[in-house]
């Protein structure tokens, strides 16, 4: 059986608060930066997500509003590929743009 590792390291400042997030996948030996991160997981003994976000000093509030709409909008992909629920994807697409909307940011490229 293959195994692959993601390696996720954070410094952190006197006060507990991530400075700098860089990450790394087994597969592709090189580190890449990154000002935030949400990190999802289901629990199987649980039943239930756990999740973990951070963020440097550095993400400006802009960037964090893109971020979350670009999650959001990939939530619903990876919903609609495990679920086959297209519907419901389209639903959360809406939400989506609505998000946009209200925050006054720009959809993706």
């Amino acid at each position: 059986m293959k195994s692959e590792q993601i390696k996720i390291d954070i410094s952190l400042d006197e006060n507990h608060v991530p400075e700098n997030i860089t990450w790394s996948a087994s597969e592709n030996q090189k580190s890449a930066e990154a000002k935030a991160l949400i990190l999802g997981v289901w629990d199987k003994s649980e039943q239930n997500a756990m999740r973990i976000d951070l963020w440097t000093k550095e993400m400006q509030v802009d960037e964090m509003k893109q971020f979350v709409h670009q999650t959001l909008l990939t939530l619903a992909d990876s919903f609609e590929r495990a679920t086959n629920e297209k519907p419901m994807a389209d639903t959360m697409r809406d939400f989506c743009d609505y998000f946009a909307e209200k925050m006054n940011i720009k959809a993706p490229l």
